[in-house]
C-alpha cells in the first residue's frame, strides 16, 4: 500500500493547521471546504473549487470535520462521485462511535477504505504538529501513510482494526481531561479561599499525587497567564463529554462521574458560548471576567 495523491477536506480550527503541516512537510496536497477553500488554503497546497473536482484527483484524503452528521453528510456526497479516484479516507474527525461506524459502511459499499483517527492535542499542538493520532483501521495502512502522518503529529497509536475504536479511545481521553479541568478549578478555587497562591499550588501538586494535565499545562500556561488561548472551544469539550456519557451508557458501563462532568461542561457552555474550554475556571468559581 502506498498513500497515493493527498488530499484534505476542512480547513477549520484544527483541519487548517494540520493541512498546513502537511504541505509544509513536503508533500503535494490539494485542499478544498465548502464554506470556502481559496481564503483558507495553506501555503504551498492547492486549493480546488469543488468536491468532485477534489475526488477525481486525490486517493488519499484526510478529513477534519465538525461533527457526525456533518462527516455523514461528506461520505454519502463523496461515494455519489462518479469520478472519484479516492481510495482511503483517513477521518480526525471526533465524531462519536456509532458515526464513525455509519461511515465505514457508506464508504464500504463505495469501495473505499476508511480510518477512523480522531485527534488530541488542540489547536496549539494541531499548529505545532505535536497532536497525538488515535488509528483505527489497518495496521499495515497506517505503517504505508507513517511518513505523511508524522508531519502532522508527534504521537501515532494504532489502537483497534475496527472504525469506532478511535472515536472511544479520544472520547475517554477528552472525558479525562474535562474531568482533570473542573476537579482541578474547583480545589483551586479551595487552595486560593485559604490564602495560598495559584502558582504555589501548582509548584505543589506537579510534583505530587494530584499532577494532572490541567496543573501541569492548562493552569500554568493559560490560566495563571490569564490568556485563557488553549485553543480548544468549551462546546466542543462538551460535546466530546455528552458523546462519552452516550456511548458509555451504551455499552452499560458505569457513568455516575460522567453525567455529573458533563451537565458541568453543558451548562459552561450555554453561560459562555465561544469561549476557550480553559474558561471553565472562572465559571465554576464564579469570576467569569476573570
Amino acid at each position: 500500500m502506498t498513500p497515493g495523491r493527498l488530499g484534505f477536506a476542512g480547513l477549520g480550527q484544527m483541519g487548517g493547521p494540520m493541512a498546513a503541516n502537511i504541505a509544509k512537510g513536503g508533500f503535494a496536497l490539494a485542499v478544498y471546504d465548502k464554506a470556502g477553500t481559496r481564503e483558507r488554503t495553506p501555503d504551498k497546497a492547492t486549493p480546488v473549487d469543488s468536491l468532485e473536482s477534489l475526488a477525481a484527483r486525490v486517493e488519499t484524503l484526510f478529513l477534519s470535520l465538525p461533527d457526525g452528521p456533518a462527516t455523514l453528510a461528506f461520505a454519502r456526497d463523496l461515494a455519489a462521485v462518479k469520478t472519484r479516484v479516492v481510495k482511503v479516507v483517513i477521518d480526525l474527525s471526533t465524531i462519536g462511535i456509532e458515526a464513525a461506524r455509519d461511515a465505514d459502511r457508506v464508504y464500504a459499499d463505495a469501495d473505499i477504505t476508511y480510518v477512523d483517527a480522531p485527534v488530541s492535542g488542540g489547536q496549539s499542538g494541531a499548529r505545532a504538529g505535536t497532536i497525538t493520532v488515535m488509528w483505527a483501521g489497518p495496521a499495515e495502512l497506517m505503517e504505508a501513510h507513517r511518513k505523511v502522518m508524522k508531519s502532522f503529529c508527534k504521537n501515532l497509536f494504532h489502537v483497534g482494526p475496527e472504525p469506532g475504536q478511535g472515536q472511544a479511545m479520544k472520547l475517554l481521553n477528552n472525558y479525562l481531561s474535562a474531568t482533570a479541568m473542573a476537579a482541578t478549578s474547583e480545589a483551586m478555587a479551595f487552595g486560593l479561599k485559604q490564602g495560598l497562591e495559584m502558582k504555589t499550588v501548582l509548584d505543589v501538586v506537579n510534583v505530587s499525587t494530584g499532577r494532572n494535565t490541567a496543573t501541569s499545562d492548562k493552569f500554568i500556561n493559560r490560566i495563571l497567564t490569564g490568556t485563557y488561548d488553549a485553543g480548544f472551544k468549551t462546546k466542543l469539550l462538551a460535546k466530546d463529554v455528552r458523546l462519552f456519557v452516550e456511548n458509555a451508557g451504551a455499552a452499560g458501563t458505569p457513568i455516575e462521574i460522567a453525567r455529573v462532568v458533563a451537565d458541568i461542561w453543558q451548562r459552561a457552555d450555554k453561560a459562555m458560548p465561544d469561549t476557550d474550554f480553559t474558561r471553565i475556571y472562572p465559571f465554576i468559581t464564579g469570576k467569569r471576567g476573570g
